[in-house]
C-alpha cells in the first residue's frame, strides 16, 4: 500500500470513529418523549410498577427541589402547563419547584384560579384503575369504571393517587408517573417526594393558579 493510500485510510477510520462517537453522544441526549408510547394513559405508572418508575421511559428530573421547611408566609401554588412545572410560594418567596405531568389532549387540565378543597394521603381514583377476574388476575390495567365491565366474581381497583390535593372536580395534584410530557387524565402528577412536600405545606383553602 502506498503512503498516500495509507494516509487516506487513516483519515477514513478517524472520520468513521468520530461519527460513531457523535451517534453515541446523541443517544445520550435523546428526547424524553417516545412516539407511540401507550404506557402512560392512567394516573399512575404502568400496572404493578408503583408510582416511582424505573424504566428507560421515565423522565430524568433535573428540575424539582424543595427548600420551604424553614420559610414562613401563606402558601400558594402556581402551575404552568406549558412548562410542565409547579411553583410553590410562601408569601412572595419561591420555595420549591416540581416537574409535573398534566392532562393529555382530550383530558386537558383546567386553567384558572382554584383552591384546595380536599387532602387525602391515601386517595384512589374511582374512575381509572385495574379490573381483576375472579381468580385475581389483572385483565384490564387501564380500565375506566364508567365504560369497562367487571366480570362476575371480579373487582375494580382504583389507581393509587398518593398525597392527593383536590382543586377542581375530580382534578388534583398527587404523586404519579412522569414520562416527560402531559399524559394524565387531567390530574397534575408530581414526583413522590415533591407531592409529599406540597401536601405537608398546604391546607384546605390554599390558592392554586393553573395557567
Amino acid at each position: 500500500m502506498t503512503a498516500h493510500r495509507k494516509s487516506t485510510t487513516r483519515r477514513t477510520i478517524t472520520l468513521l470513529a468520530a461519527a460513531a462517537l457523535g451517534v453515541l453522544a446523541s443517544c445520550q441526549v435523546a428526547p424524553t418523549r417516545l412516539e407511540g408510547e401507550t404506557l402512560y394513559l392512567h394516573d399512575i405508572a404502568p400496572a404493578n410498577t408503583g408510582y416511582v418508575p424505573t424504566s428507560r421511559n421515565s423522565a430524568i428530573d433535573t428540575v424539582s427541589y424543595w427548600d420551604g421547611d424553614s420559610a414562613s408566609g401563606s402558601p400558594s401554588i402556581r402551575i404552568n402547563l406549558a412548562e410542565q412545572k409547579a411553583y410553590f410560594y410562601k408569601g412572595s418567596t419561591l420555595v420549591g419547584i416540581s416537574m409535573i405531568s398534566s392532562g393529555r389532549e382530550g383530558y386537558n387540565t383546567p386553567r384558572g384560579r382554584f383552591k384546595i378543597t380536599q387532602k387525602n394521603a391515601d386517595h384512589r381514583s374511582n374512575l381509572y384503575g385495574e379490573i381483576y377476574d375472579s381468580s385475581g388476575n389483572v385483565i384490564n390495567n387501564d380500565a375506566d369504571s364508567r365504560v369497562d365491565k367487571v366480570p362476575r366474581g371480579g373487582r375494580f381497583v382504583g389507581a393509587p393517587m398518593p398525597y392527593f390535593m383536590r382543586i377542581h372536580g375530580g382534578v388534583g395534584m398527587h404523586a404519579g408517573y412522569l414520562p416527560g410530557y402531559a399524559a394524565s387524565h387531567g390530574c397534575i402528577r408530581m414526583p413522590e417526594h415533591m407531592a409529599e412536600s406540597f401536601f405537608k405545606n398546604v391546607s384546605t383553602g390554599t390558592p392554586v393558579t393553573v395557567e
